[in-house]
């Protein structure tokens, strides 16, 4: 037997971003394993993760120059694919990882969390699974990138063990995203048993030449997918833990959260939906038509009724998932790239947000919107970034969130998904309504007297400085001029 002819071929570039991030986690552990109570190890963590970080951004260039110049490919035996879209969403995770790390820097110090170089490598096994999510061509591979980043994550929310809150998070996220991934695997063994491969490009090459005479085994299995993804992206009624996990975790996790997991779960989606099951797009297309359609409404409304900041983030991140399952219901070009745009944008407006709901709330316990009261008299530069990131997110010109949302409205246009448009234009009317509910309550109240005491508007660090200007600077920027991030995204093509 020729064992090298069994051996599939490897394009060590294709996943040297994910190599780099696992190699940089593997030596702050251990670096923590060796030196156990050093002060310098956490600081050494920290710039271990940026030099991970920084060396998958490079791995990942080098991976958008040579698509561009030889197209996108398919390694690992066909498990793996190199294209424009998995690059994009790789920069987008990427970005939120970094944010994250800088916005944790000095948080947990802040907060007394000890333990903290395991959380910076917590935090890149999470983004390396995520890499692997974004490339993934094969249904079990989604399954273990799928893993590969939750189990991180459910620690990194359980990470704050003296507060019941985060430990009570840590397991409710836990609970309900094994009950997911059992629906996800069942789902994959449905389609497996429909098409005889998990391999995405071999299910489509299947269904492109066989005329399957019951179909309800892969419709079966399509649903279940459908379930278990619709888990990671907090679409209705697949949100439940969303508000609870999103309230009770340290804030910077949250952040990672909400831009990182949401991009990555759509990935897959996309990748799945428009790779493996094109022909059925009749079978799913409504499926995702009434997904977003309760993801729009049930964000929208619920939020208005919400008095803590960080729940009222999490139904805003529920409705946000619903604009881009009208992109992904368009079922073209334009819908998808009008998707990876907006995740992009809200990767920034979210982290945006968070950090300055970090700021407020010194001990992670201060997040209810009346403790914003008096911010815009106080501290009127962290009012008006807050302002811009809820301006932003409610699509309000001239922020990127305004792009964002006009691409996906334009692309269901195109679609002819003129109900969907129209439900989308109603729900942004209504998410307007609880964005501007914060504001006015940072900048009416200015002439009274605030119930927070000023020191506990307290001075914001260095690494938090940054994260803002940063979000701050792409907001506004692809407002303007959004030419280039159009541009990437229109080249951002995936493999169909």
């Amino acid at each position: 037997m020729n064992l090298a002819a069994q051996t599939p071929s490897i394009d060590w570039l294709a996943i040297a971003p994910v190599i780099a991030l696992v190699i940089a986690a593997l030596v702050i552990i251990l670096l923590r394993s060796i030196v156990r109570h050093a002060r310098w190890v956490y600081g050494a963590s920290i710039g271990i993760g940026f030099a991970g970080l920084v060396a998958a951004a490079l791995f990942l260039t080098c991976q958008w120059s040579e698509v561009s110049d030889s197209g996108p490919f398919l390694t690992l035996d066909d498990m793996v694919a190199i294209d424009g879209f998995a690059v994009f969403i790789g920069v987008i995770v990427l970005i939120a990882a970094s944010l994250a790390l800088l916005l944790s820097s000095k948080y947990l110090a802040r907060q007394g969390i000890e333990s903290r170089p395991e959380y910076v490598a917590l935090l890149l096994l999470s983004a390396a699974g995520m890499l692997v999510m974004s490339t993934a061509n094969d249904l079990i591979v989604v399954f273990v990138a799928l893993e590969t980043l939750s189990i991180p994550l459910y620690v990194m929310a359980a990470y704050d063990r003296r507060r019941a809150r985060s430990l009570e998070a840590g397991m409710k996220y836990f609970v309900l995203g094994a009950f997911a991934s059992a629906i996800f695997l069942y789902g994959i063994a449905l389609v497996y048993g429909g098409t005889g491969t998990t391999s995405l490009s071999g299910i489509a090459d299947f269904l492109a030449s066989v005329t399957l005479l019951s179909e309800g085994t892969l419709i079966a299995g399509i649903m279940l997918l459908l379930v278990g993804l619709g888990f990671k992206i907090a679409a209705v009624p697949f949100h439940m833990w969303t508000p609870d996990v999103y309230d009770g975790s340290p804030t910077p996790v949250t952040a990672f959260m909400a831009s990182a997991t949401k991009a990555v779960g759509f990935a897959a989606l996309i990748r799945i939906l428009f790779t493996g099951l094109d022909l059925y797009r009749d079978d799913w297309r409504p499926a995702i038509w009434a997904l977003a359609v309760l993801t729009l409404v049930v964000g929208s409304v619920v939020a208005i009724a919400q008095t803590d900041m960080k729940r009222m983030l999490a139904y805003s991140s529920i409705s946000h998932a619903g604009y881009v399952l009208i992109g992904v219901e368009a079922g073209t070009r334009e819908g998808l790239q009008s998707a990876l745009v907006y995740l992009l944008v809200y990767a920034f407006m979210t982290v945006g947000s968070f950090a300055i709901v970090a700021v407020i709330g010194r001990r992670d316990d201060k997040h209810l919107i009346e403790d914003y009261r008096g911010l815009g008299r106080d501290r009127p530069v962290l009012a008006s970034l807050l302002a811009l990131f809820l301006l932003a997110q409610a699509g309000i010109p001239p922020t990127g969130g305004f792009i964002a949302k006009l691409g996906i409205f334009a692309a269901a246009a195109d679609a002819h998904s003129y109900s969907l448009l129209i439900i989308g234009v109603v729900a942004s009317v209504v998410g307007a309504v609880f964005y501007l509910r914060v504001i006015l309550v940072m900048f009416a109240g200015a002439d009274e007297e605030s119930d927070i005491p000023a020191a506990d508007h307290s001075r914001v660090d260095g690494p938090t400085t940054a994260v803002l200007a940063l979000c701050a600077a792409f907001t506004i920027w692809f407002g303007v001029l959004p030419t280039i991030v159009l541009e990437f995204a229109t080249k951002a093509q995936l493999i169909f």
